[in-house]
């Protein structure tokens, strides 16, 4: 008898990656991106602007990015616990109104105080995007092709960045935040487009008594707690990056003993770029090698390396420090696949609590990043202190990230 030889697996097709969902959730993904990190880019100028002297810029602006990050943390579990009771639609609606009108406000402060409750709000309206974003893309795309759906949000997304900088380039800082807050309010129109994600509704149909959104089932057992704050340890280094490396970037150029003035607002732009294409290719890379963790590592290897070379790799011109810091981004791009593996650990009854809170909390740990800094750096110097900040960072990351169980391919219809 002939045996007959099975035919090869077709190849997934790529057409669902051009429906609405993915293509608003990008579009969504670069405002808030934008809007997040307008601050970082325009620190500096409007801060001076307000009158404040080069040392209080920097203690003031330590003072309402970690104000923002609060926000950010207490966003992200609120927006989370919505998105799995209400629906991921309300929090992008929800979340899209709040920061964009506070972006509008930011841009009539006068003092110190205002602006810091301002970025305070905005933090919490900014969480809830870009969670809810992905979860929407991972439930709406075969798990063939799911790695390809969260590059091309988080690679597009990223560009809101580069965006923000040349809007600060060519306009005053208060304008910044007036097209940051318009872009939110415009998006809405969109979203109106938009449908719920399918699994979402029938995981509402088909189990009306499980519990939805409940933050506490993240902490009911110590196996729990572990895989939970795992997650956030591997998100560590973005921020480090982001937080501390370049939105300080003046003040390492100092430290290197440059003559021209390091601009942290182009450092940031020039990061997010990278970062843009390397969530491009994260998502590709993930799907070759088969597996999220692999391909992560990869990259938060490249990422530290980088670091070192930017503290201790004796670079003596701005313009080097601007290309390191735009390698740095390319390296650490990884959020998207980050996010993905993310919302694939947990059943769709926390998915989005999960996916919109543990970033947040990721971007809340800059504030005992930033007080680290700010502490050990009059002991041990300005380079010297980020170097032994991004060691533990790093570390944790690393460690964290062996302990983690492979996510690729896994089925997402199912409950906690």
């Amino acid at each position: 008898m002939q045996t007959l030889t099975p035919l090869p697996a077709a190849r997934p097709s790529l057409r669902p990656l051009l429906a609405l969902p993915v293509i608003v959730s990008a579009l969504g993904f670069f405002v808030d991106v934008y809007d997040m990190l307008i601050f970082s880019i325009v620190r500096v100028p409007s801060l001076q602007s307000l009158g404040l002297t080069e040392g209080a810029v920097s203690t003031a602006g330590t003072f309402i990015l970690n104000c923002q990050q609060a926000g950010l943390v207490l966003g992200g579990i609120l927006w989370g616990v919505l998105g799995d009771k209400r629906g991921r639609m309300s929090v992008l609606f929800g979340s899209i109104v709040t920061y964009s009108l506070t972006n509008i406000a930011c841009g009539f402060v006068q003092d110190v105080n205002t602006y810091a409750v301002l970025r305070f709000l905005a933090g919490i309206g900014l969480s809830g995007e870009i969670g809810a974003a992905m979860v929407l893309v991972a439930e709406i795309l075969p798990k063939e092709i799911r790695g390809y759906g969260s590059a091309v949000v988080a690679g597009i997304g990223y560009l809101g960045a580069g965006v923000a900088y040349l809007t600060v380039e060519y306009f005053n800082w208060r304008t910044a935040f007036f097209v940051g807050g318009g872009m939110g309010l415009a998006l809405l129109l969109l979203r109106v487009s938009v449908f719920e994600s399918g699994l979402f509704s029938r995981f509402k149909a088909e189990h009306k008594g499980v519990s939805r959104g409940n933050f506490g089932q993240f902490f009911r057992t110590w196996a729990s707690t572990r895989k939970y704050l795992q997650c956030v340890a591997v998100g560590m280094p973005t921020w480090f990056v982001v937080g501390i490396l370049a939105t300080f970037a003046n003040e390492f150029g100092q430290a290197l003993g440059l003559t021209e003035l390091v601009k942290p607002g182009r450092c940031v732009m020039l990061l997010y770029v990278g970062l843009a294409g390397g969530d491009l290719l994260s998502g590709p890379l993930s799907q070759w090698l088969r597996s999220r963790i692999k391909a992560i590592t990869s990259l938060l290897l490249l990422s530290m390396t980088l670091c070192g070379i930017l503290l201790f790799g004796g670079i003596d011109t701005a313009e080097g420090v601007y290309t390191v810091f735009l390698l740095a981004g390319f390296c650490t791009g990884y959020i998207a696949m980050y996010l993905t593996t993310v919302a694939e650990r947990y059943g769709t009854n926390l998915r989005n609590t999960a996916t919109t809170s543990v970033p947040s909390v990721v971007r809340g740990t800059l504030i005992p990043m930033t007080l680290a800094f700010q502490a050990i750096k009059p002991a041990v110097g300005t380079l010297v202190g980020a170097g032994l900040l991004g060691l533990v960072v790093y570390g944790l990351a690393f460690w964290s990230l062996s302990r983690l169980d492979e996510t690729f391919g896994k089925d997402l219809d199912f409950v906690e």
